[in-house]
């Protein structure tokens, strides 16, 4: 990505990171959801190199899911693939990775995009979230006002965090992993590029 030319307004910089095994049509509709309402130049989805969160737990190689994540990337002009965690070794924590964004684009306002899962572990089991919202302004993604403000830590920066309604729909990675292994047709629930990588590797015992 190039920087912006000398006078520019600042890059509005969405940072939409995750396990995505696979990536699907909900997270599509939120990330544009987002962009949106948040008037975002670029959205990078950032797929985990080695999700801390999930350690024990079996997740596809991370090349493979970056191969989905670019794939999705096609789907809007501004999504775009970023192999900042899968190219760096050890667990993946957001906060190396908006420091890493911040030395690329020290002019550009980030916007860490979280749901309300996500919310409600921020404040004790993330490392450094005091400082990640000091790289990042948080998008918080509202799906039928369940991201309840109460639920937000205590924190310095957290009131800067922006509420962003965007569409609920019903579909999950895991259901999805659990329908390719029983061998039926998911084409409805992930993007077409994603589902051919996914035949392609044979993923999730289809």
């Amino acid at each position: 990505m190039a920087p912006a030319p000398e006078g520019a307004l600042p890059l509005r910089l969405g940072v939409f990171g995750g396990p995505f095994d696979p990536p699907h049509v909900g997270h599509v509709a939120v990330a544009r959801d987002v962009a949106d309402a948040l008037a975002l130049d670029r959205v990078l989805w950032i797929p985990a190199g080695a999700p801390p969160h999930k350690r024990g737990d079996a997740v596809s190689p991370a090349g493979v899911r970056l191969a989905m994540v670019r794939a999705v990337a096609a789907a809007d002009p501004r999504f775009e693939a970023s192999a900042l965690e899968t190219a760096r070794p050890g667990p993946s924590y957001t906060v190396d990775t908006l420091r890493a964004l911040r030395d690329l684009h020290p002019a550009a306002e980030l916007f860490l995009i979280l749901g309300a899962d996500q919310l409600r572990t921020f404040g004790r089991g993330w490392r450094e979230p005091a400082e990640i919202l000091r790289l990042a302004t948080l998008g918080l993604m509202d799906r039928e006002g369940e991201v309840a403000r109460g639920v937000a830590p205590d924190l310095p920066g957290m009131g800067r965090a922006l509420h962003v309604s965007v569409k609920r729909v019903d579909v999950s990675a895991t259901r999805i992993r659990a329908a390719v292994a029983g061998g039926e047709d998911v084409s409805g629930l992930v993007p077409a590029g994603v589902l051919d990588v996914v035949r392609r590797e044979g993923l999730y015992g289809g």
